[in-house]
């Protein structure tokens, strides 16, 4: 199997998983030293930092992806996937408004870097002022 290929395999399971909620599916695909860009906030260090984000995600949000596109270099070292993300907005999170069950669609994306077929870094990306909108109305 190429580079590529099995790049695009990986994160063809990651976010299966994301999809199912399977957090531990996830970061059994990451380094132990995963680096997370979150989207207009700071880089977390670390699968427990990864976990402890999720634990934080799956309490505030509920969501699933679709439309999802996936890219890999040639050499599978780098990736990015475009997606749409669906979700409702379960429980308060810090510094957001007053969550009351509203539900959004998100264009965003994430770009990836790979080591020995483990994810080492997601850089996520998408319009917060977009999101901050829709949980608005």
């Amino acid at each position: 199997m190429s580079a590529t290929l099995k790049t695009l395999e990986i994160l063809s399971q990651y976010y299966a998983c994301f999809n199912a909620g399977h957090t531990d599916g996830m970061l059994a695909l990451m380094a132990d030293d995963v680096i997370h860009d979150i989207n207009q906030g700071g880089s977390e260090h670390g699968i427990e930092a990864f976990r402890e984000f999720f634990v934080r995600m799956n309490r505030c949000y509920k969501e699933n992806v679709s439309d999802l596109q996936l890219f890999a270099s040639d050499d599978g070292t780098r990736a990015a996937a475009e997606f749409i993300v669906h979700g409702t907005y379960l429980s308060t999170d810090d510094g957001l408004p007053e969550a009351q069950g509203q539900t959004y669609d998100l264009p965003a994306g994430a770009f990836f870097r790979l080591h020995n077929d483990r994810i080492t870094r997601v850089t996520m990306y998408y319009n917060l002022q977009d999101w901050l909108n829709q949980v608005h109305e």
